[in-house]
């Protein structure tokens, strides 16, 4: 019989090693612009963070998702991940 193979990533924020489906992707799409993607599948550069605003807030204070997504994110750009972050927290 065989296993199947859970995708496992890592929070941009905490370091933590999680399944993939537990953590929120954010996406720096082709033109550029940066957004969560909830379908895990949008085509661009992604990075994971765990579905909470401590390691979201982690990511901003060492630039660790500019790095990641290889962009420089603006305040409104923060102001926008940090809402829709917040709505999809149960």
């Amino acid at each position: 019989m065989k296993v199947k193979k859970i995708p496992q990533r890592t929070c941009i924020g905490c370091k933590t090693v999680r399944p993939k489906k537990e953590l929120i992707r954010i996406v720096r799409t082709p033109e550029g612009s940066v957004l969560v993607d909830q379908t895990g599948k949008k085509s661009g550069r992604g990075a994971y963070s765990c579905p909470n605003l401590e390691c979201l807030e982690l990511a901003f204070k060492g630039a660790l998702l500019d790095k990641a997504l290889d962009v420089t994110l603006d305040e409104s750009t923060k102001n926008q991940l940090r809402s829709e972050v917040l709505g999809l927290i149960p």
